[in-house]
């Protein structure tokens, strides 16, 4: 199974960051910035080890995307063996996802909620539907809401209320139903919060 199930606010206390990206997950990260569990509050941090940062970077970005271990190693392997900077070249395979994509354009309040208008069916690429999440996108792909699907209630709020900003390497068409991927993303357009050089090191001993 792709997608973690178990209480998102745990997940993301014990990797200090806001995984998901939704409000209880903010809420509680102020209310116990701690670690979970029974010595969270009392947990040493001074002493840290180099592979602890290295893994939890991964977690970081495993979770984010909602890939499984085997398919985020599969991705460091494909992105390993690609000419270029191997950490680019994994945040790029991971952001060109359809169901990041269908996040990046504001249909989806969530990386899972967006997973799940993929899984059912609401997404067109290049005018054919296609229900696979990890879909990778080239550029010049025109991602686009299925006719029928756009006036759904929450994705109707989501682009009403959310107005989530367009990342660079993508265009928005058709108010908003409709996104091009323009061109490759540059790190500088990717704001996830992980240091991508640290996973490269952890898979590569």
């Amino acid at each position: 199974m792709s997608r973690y199930t178990g209480p998102r606010a745990r997940v993301s206390r014990r990797l200090g960051t806001n995984i998901w990206g939704t409000k209880g997950e903010n809420k509680v990260l102020e209310k116990r910035p701690y670690p979970p569990g029974e010595h969270g509050r009392t947990r040493r941090r001074g002493n840290v080890s180099e592979y602890l940062l290295q893994l939890q970077e991964k977690q970081k970005a495993r979770f984010t995307y909602g890939l499984t271990e085997r398919q985020f190693r599969n991705i460091f392997k494909e992105a390993n063996r690609r000419d270029g900077v191997t950490g680019l070249n994994m945040l790029r395979y991971l952001e060109l996802r359809l169901d990041n994509v269908v996040y990046r354009g504001g249909w989806g309040a969530t990386r899972p909620q967006a997973r799940q208008l993929v899984s059912h069916g609401h997404i067109n690429v290049n005018g054919r539907r296609v229900n696979i999440p990890s879909y990778r996108l080239r550029k010049g792909d025109v991602v686009e809401l299925r006719e029928k699907s756009r006036n759904i209630v929450v994705v109707r709020w989501n682009m009403d209320v959310l107005d989530r900003a367009t990342v660079a390497w993508i265009d928005r068409e058709d108010e908003g139903h409709r996104v091009i991927v323009r061109d490759l993303p540059m790190r500088e357009h990717i704001d996830t919060p992980v240091r991508e050089q640290m996973i490269v090191e952890l898979y590569s001993k």
